[in-house]
């Protein structure tokens, strides 16, 4: 399927609870799965009353919401997983208001629900380094919460500096840093990107010295009314997935605390990571977790 699931399919594949408890089951087990107590193959029976199976060999429990964004909370599992296909059919994010009014939940049930979602997403889009040789990456940093200051100076106080790395024709890397100064910059690049191949930044004296690094550093000044540097520089790639994230921002969430902006940013960088494979980001969401839970 190339195309994510509508609402109607969504609920065709996914009727109820149990429905759901079997699929964590089948894709964090399986059937054939071997009891760790007893070494029993197979034989796993549904327990009732909780969220558990047992094992028909020597009554071992298996949890499969452990470890992951269902464990210890009532809420249905249905309205867990039709939130995380909220999450991955649109564009621009949900926010808890809407989450309250779709799932007819407390606004802090719901404000929870998108947190643990957000954190889920950045534990399964991971954390592999891009780059290298053949490639070019773009760098920059840019100011949520507020407005420039000058011409390199865009954090403040009550702003929120985000750093990015966008591999072009890739995936993106971004994060919540505390400053723009060189010893914060330079590791973030160092250790998200790796050496031999292009590296696009602007002008900026943070950036100075990568180019001994590994690097082909390749600059421009934007300062000067330059968007294409030498050689083809321009960070125009990641500039664009700013300008797409804080529309987002503002025009889901109206505005987003420094305090939980690292969350927001991975929900933006796991769907753009994925922007080519669409059905891909419910599918993972919904089988990828950690092995044990048990």
């Amino acid at each position: 399927m190339t195309k994510p699931l509508t609402t109607r399919q969504f609920f065709a594949q996914f009727s109820d609870d149990e429905t759901c408890l079997q699929h964590l089951f089948n894709v964090r087990f399986g059937s054939d799965h071997t009891c760790p107590k007893c070494t029993t193959v197979g034989r796993w029976y549904r327990i009732k009353a909780e969220r558990a199976y047992s094992c028909g060999g020597c009554g071992h429990h298996l949890h499969p919401t452990a470890g992951t964004p269902f464990e210890q909370t009532r809420t249905p599992l249905q309205l867990w997983f039709y939130t995380m296909h909220l999450f991955t059919t649109t564009r621009h994010g949900v926010s808890a208001k809407e989450l309250q009014r779709q799932l007819g939940v407390t606004y802090k049930t719901a404000w929870r629900m998108g947190h643990e979602i957000r954190k889920h997403m950045a534990d399964v889009d991971g954390e592999a380094p891009i780059g290298g040789p053949d490639t070019a990456v773009e760098v920059e940093e840019t100011v949520i919460g507020g407005v420039k200051r000058g011409k390199h100076m865009r954090g403040s106080a009550g702003k929120t500096v985000v750093a990015g790395a966008l591999q072009r024709n890739g995936s993106v890397i971004a994060k919540v840093v505390p400053n723009q100064h060189r010893a914060i910059l330079q590791p973030f690049v160092t250790s998200n990107v790796k050496p031999g191949g292009e590296l696009h930044t602007e002008d900026l004296g943070s950036y100075a010295g990568l180019h001994m690094q590994g690097y082909r550093h390749m600059t421009v000044n934007h300062g000067a009314g330059e968007y294409v540097g030498f050689a083809g520089a321009s960070v125009n790639g990641i500039e664009s997935f700013w300008r797409h994230l804080k529309c987002s921002i503002m025009g889901t969430h109206a505005s987003v605390s420094a305090k939980h902006l690292d969350r927001y940013v991975k929900e933006f960088e796991f769907r753009f990571n994925r922007r080519s494979a669409p059905a891909s980001m419910f599918a993972s969401l919904i089988s990828e977790f950690p092995k044990d839970g048990e």
